[in-house]
């Protein structure tokens, strides 16, 4: 990062954004199954030494890959899904194996942590999850309201996290960030959970405000909680980008089949991460091919 016209230029490297990172780190991963997740920047992880992660995620192949190598010691999930391939099949075999310790949390709960780390509080009351078993399995502790109605309420606990890894549609060299689409839904959280955020994006730009002042509603997240951003146009792929790009089917369908026994990762991993990203794409078609991937229609 330099100091560019008093203001702080947040640019960097796929490469130098990892480098921020280290073992033993609690790193979110923004998204939500097949949709809008930072997979370059997952990538540029599977290329690097790092390990022994806790991965906080409503995860898709991000979370697969990374069990798959090996890089995650905890999981907190409220789900592992491809959509299309209800369970995402590279996890499933890290699970069934036992190779990592695990939170399942309910989707609304996991949503609750978040923002219980965004509001710097240790929890937050809910009443999602009473009267299942996820919170005696994760241990969750409840309390009594301090008021007439007496509730008891499931404390759902803060999920801090050291990192968070976002994609966005288009950000500014300051990390002003918008997101365009209709499932924005908890990026915002993972970039005000995490004492660092890191935002790859399809376009970078210079001032949004001064070029795009039309799209001001589609700033979720203010640029104070962007640490630095890197312009990795298609950066989503395999996963999709509304509304740029959908999520690639052949491509979900091949990593699928891979993981078929024997399902050996080290076997497979070039093929699904490759040397650098030009390469990953080369080996999907290209730019063009994933710029022509259609969007789910549900």
């Amino acid at each position: 990062m330099k100091v560019t016209e008093g203001t702080l230029d947040k640019r960097m490297s796929a490469a130098e954004i990892v480098a921020q990172l280290s073992d033993g780190m609690t790193l979110g991963i923004g998204g939500w199954g097949p949709r809008r997740k930072p997979m370059a920047l997952v990538r540029e992880i599977l290329r690097s030494d790092l390990k022994d992660l806790t991965i906080v995620a409503y995860g898709g192949a991000d979370v697969g890959m990374l069990c798959a190598a090996g890089k995650v010691r905890k999981l907190v999930f409220a789900f592992v899904s491809l959509d299309a391939i209800p369970l995402e099949p590279w996890f499933r075999k890290a699970r069934e194996a036992g190779q990592i310790e695990v939170l399942e949390l309910d989707e609304g709960m996991f949503q609750w942590g978040l923002k219980a780390a965004a509001f710097g509080l240790p929890f937050l009351p809910t009443r999602v999850g009473l009267g299942t078993d996820l919170a005696e399995l994760g241990g969750l502790k409840t309390v009594t309201s301090p008021y007439a109605d007496g509730e008891t309420l499931i404390a759902m606990p803060a999920l801090n996290l050291d990192a968070a890894l976002i994609h966005v549609n288009r950000s500014d060299w300051r990390g002003n960030v918008q997101l365009f689409g209709a499932d924005t839904y908890y990026d915002e959280w993972f970039a005000k959970a995490a004492t660092k955020a890191f935002v790859s994006c399809e376009e970078l730009v210079d001032r949004i405000e001064d070029h795009y002042p039309d799209d001001a509603q589609a700033q979720t997240f203010e640029r104070c909680f962007v640490t630095g951003v890197v312009e990795i146009p298609f950066g989503a792929h395999p996963s999709s980008m509304p509304p740029l790009y959908g999520w690639d089917s052949k491509a979900f369908k091949a990593y699928a089949d891979a993981a078929r026994d024997p399902g050996d990762w080290g076997a497979v991993s070039d093929r699904f991460v490759g040397a650098d990203e030009a390469g990953y794409l080369k080996t999907f078609g290209g730019k063009e091919a994933v710029a022509a991937l259609s969007l789910p229609i549900f």
